[in-house]
């Protein structure tokens, strides 16, 4: 399990883009599940839909792109690198997130070569899958 100190040490992002709350599993080279706990407070609510508040898919997505890059650090990517998004594929969203949602997000390597990954991901609000997505990425060095 990871909380989010050590989430801060892999990923660059921060408030209020860092969409992963704790890692409950972590298994190297094979898949992670991470959780994003869902909040009224959360910045994008004041203008997506602020008199019914929906979490934007594309956030859904970012928060099962950053597991994405946790696994694949602990998968041998070395640690002070970035993951970059590549492409987007087969993205289904099937149910609103409000806040008070809890985001199980499901990760796992569909296969990687060099410094290039493919994942697929699913997130999940009690036991229901409310997004799904395929998605590619590549670890590079940080650019300053």
């Amino acid at each position: 399990m990871m909380e989010i100190k050590e989430i801060r040490k892999f990923l660059p992002h921060r408030y209020p883009f860092l969409l992963v709350d704790k890692v409950l599993e972590m298994e190297p080279g094979k898949k992670a599940v991470g959780l994003k706990n869902v909040t009224f407070n959360e910045e994008f609510f004041q203008g997506h839909f602020p008199d019914q508040p929906i979490m934007p898919g594309v956030l859904i997505i970012e928060a099962m792109a950053q597991v994405a890059g946790l696994l694949a650090f602990h998968s041998g990517a070395n640690k002070g690198k970035v993951v970059y998004f590549m492409s987007i594929e087969k993205a289904k969203f099937r149910k609103p997130v409000v806040p008070g949602d809890q985001l199980r997000l499901e990760i796992s390597i569909l296969h990687h070569r060099g410094n290039v990954w493919k994942f697929a991901g699913n997130a999940v609000v009690e036991e229901k899958i409310v997004a799904e997505a395929e998605f590619t990425a590549m670890v590079m060095d940080r650019e300053i």
